[in-house]
């Protein structure tokens, strides 16, 4: 599925239902969660720990979902940065090679969330040319 496909879908409410506090309906198809998978190109302060944190929970206060923890992890000598924010409904995943101007962002949310709504914080915090972004329905029930 793209994300134009699932931005069109999640956002046509009342078709979205959230049944059981965990796993969404969109019009006849139920699934636990999305999984959003981000590359983010010519992106900036990618060896910023602070920069990085504010971005995570920025994206998860967008996304409508609640922060448990954040555990960020240097690399040194490249200053790459590795970090995973622990949700309520999931998680959030980041790995920064700030050499290339790469990050390697996961979000996978389950519930009455709406991840994509983090795309546009995350391509500003860290002033990315370009996001490319697949999304994938996890748990999707037959």
């Amino acid at each position: 599925m793209n994300l134009d496909t699932y931005a069109r879908e999640t956002s046509a409410a009342p078709a979205r239902s959230v049944s059981d506090g965990r796993f969404v309906t969109v019009d006849t198809k139920t699934f636990a969660g999305i999984h959003l998978l981000i590359d983010l190109w010519d992106a900036h302060g990618l060896d910023d720990e602070k920069l990085i944190e504010r971005a995570i929970r920025d994206s998860v206060k967008v996304a409508g979902a609640s922060l448990l923890h954040i555990h960020l992890h240097r690399f040194t000598p490249s200053g790459g940065i590795s970090g995973i924010a622990n949700l309520a409904e999931s998680h959030i995943s980041l790995h920064t090679w700030p050499e290339r101007g790469y990050a390697a962002i996961d979000l996978f949310m389950c519930g009455d969330t709406h991840p994509e709504l983090a795309i546009p914080v995350l391509k500003r915090a860290f002033n990315a040319s370009r996001a490319e972004v697949s999304a994938l329905r996890r748990g999707e029930l037959p």
